[in-house]
């Protein structure tokens, strides 16, 4: 009988280095798809919720739902007044939050359950990006102006913060719903009206953007332009410590009059560029 021929030590080396090579191709390939398919998948979560927050509103004489998760029914406090009015969602953020606190899971999908949105979204998976932090079962926020916070610099300009779908201004087409921030925190989203600065941070999602519906219920990605934008979102992973930031580019500024026109309708200032 002929002996069979093993491979010589040298030769396992080169496979075991064409295979790594391989993977070495492959892999940033097989990220990008992976990353692609959470985009996507977090692109329809913030579809189905701007859904649901129409429906709220069609059934409920065009009025919008409270947008300031955790806080139902406040009544005349300095920054909303929300009487009678149940949360969209109920607090799903730990008191140490910021530093990467998180409640335990079971509280946050009761939570979930207990806010307004729940008839209307009764899946708890789309109240979280998947490529959210890991833990969180909310990963999106409402706009301050969409019935959430309002202080008294925005109180009175017509068709800024809004109570029913008929005062939006200009046009809902552009007039930001829902944005992806990637973690949760509490009561909405933050944006200046009357300064050119940044409040909250930018989320930097699924490739230097981040995803939003819209008050006319379509959805879609917003990639940054300004790569200051996109370096201050990304120095801020977990809290909002950019607050107060000014643009330093041409892109900058853009990406924050766009963030506060879509939350306001309009800017509050004359832009320095």
């Amino acid at each position: 009988m002929r002996g069979r021929r093993a491979f010589t030590l040298i030769e396992l080396l080169v496979v075991i280095a064409v295979i790594a090579i391989l993977m070495a191709i492959l892999m940033p390939a097989l990220q990008r798809a992976r990353g692609q398919g959470q985009r996507a998948a977090c692109l329809s979560n913030c579809k189905q919720l701007g859904l649901a927050w129409t429906m709220y509103a069609d059934e409920n004489d065009d009025k919008i739902v409270n947008g300031a998760a955790g806080f139902s029914n406040l009544v005349n406090t300095t920054w909303a007044s929300h009487a009678n009015e149940k949360a969209w969602v109920e607090q799903c953020w730990a008191s140490d939050y910021g530093s990467g606190g998180q409640m335990p899971a079971d509280n946050q999908k009761r939570a979930i359950q207990a806010g307004a949105l729940w008839p209307y979204v009764k899946q708890v998976n789309l109240y979280a990006c998947p490529a959210g932090t890991r833990g969180e079962m909310l990963t999106y926020a409402i706009m301050f102006s969409m019935n959430a916070v309002c202080y008294d610099w925005i109180r009175n300009v017509k068709g800024a913060h809004v109570k029913k779908r008929v005062e939006i201004r200009p046009n809902p087409v552009e007039r930001v719903v829902f944005i992806d921030e990637g973690w949760v925190t509490p009561d909405a989203y933050a944006v200046y009206y009357l300064q050119e600065i940044w409040w909250d941070d930018p989320p930097v999602r699924h490739g230097d953007g981040t995803n939003v519906s819209f008050a006319d219920g379509h959805a879609e990605f917003k990639k940054w332009v300004g790569v200051d934008t996109i370096k201050l979102g990304r120095a801020r992973v977990r809290g909002h410590g950019g607050a107060g930031a000014a643009p330093t580019s041409d892109d900058g500024f853009a990406d924050l009059h766009w963030l506060q026109r879509g939350c306001w309708g309009k800017l509050g200032y004359t832009p320095s560029r």
